[in-house]
């Protein structure tokens, strides 16, 4: 058996369905995540929003967050579940190894954001990072650059 990692999924559910039965919506999602072997770590309403654009002619739309330990060989199988599922809307699943632990904990507990004192890196000098790639130019250095027009149809040089 493969080892199980932690994952973040965010379902999207229609608002008036997520109101009417609360209980079952969370329990129709637990009953996805289950089917892939998956051990449900935390689920909590994240908000309720106007969409952007209507999906299933709906206007607004009931976020879930889950964290859930599985095998990553079984996202697929719950991606596919969400997709032929009536109820959820929309799904996106993500694995949290380059999220701060500070931040996942945070998300379970229901936090904000700005309550979470996050360690931050030291910032890295840009020249360090380029390694041995050639200096950068500027645009001056360019031969024939110098009658860049900067805008307007075509190639952008003026016309001579």
């Amino acid at each position: 058996m493969a080892a199980k990692r932690l994952y973040e999924g965010m379902f999207l559910v229609d608002s008036a369905l997520a109101t009417a039965d609360w209980d079952g919506t969370l329990a129709m999602i637990e009953n996805i995540l289950k089917r892939a072997d998956a051990e449900v770590v935390a689920i909590r309403k994240w908000g309720e929003r106007k969409l952007a654009y209507d999906i299933e002619r709906k206007q607004r739309g009931t976020y879930i967050l889950a964290y859930f330990k599985a095998d990553g060989r079984k996202i697929s199988g719950i991606e596919k579940d969400v997709q032929l599922s009536e109820k959820v809307m929309r799904c996106l699943v993500l694995g949290t190894e380059k999220r701060p632990p500070e931040l996942i904990e945070a998300d379970i507990k229901g936090l904000p954001k700005d309550d979470v004192p996050i360690e931050v890196a030291p910032d890295r000098d840009d020249a360090d990072d380029r390694g041995d790639r050639r200096p950068r130019r500027s645009f001056s250095d360019v031969p024939g650059l110098d009658d860049f027009d900067g805008g307007g149809r075509g190639t952008g040089y003026r016309d001579r």
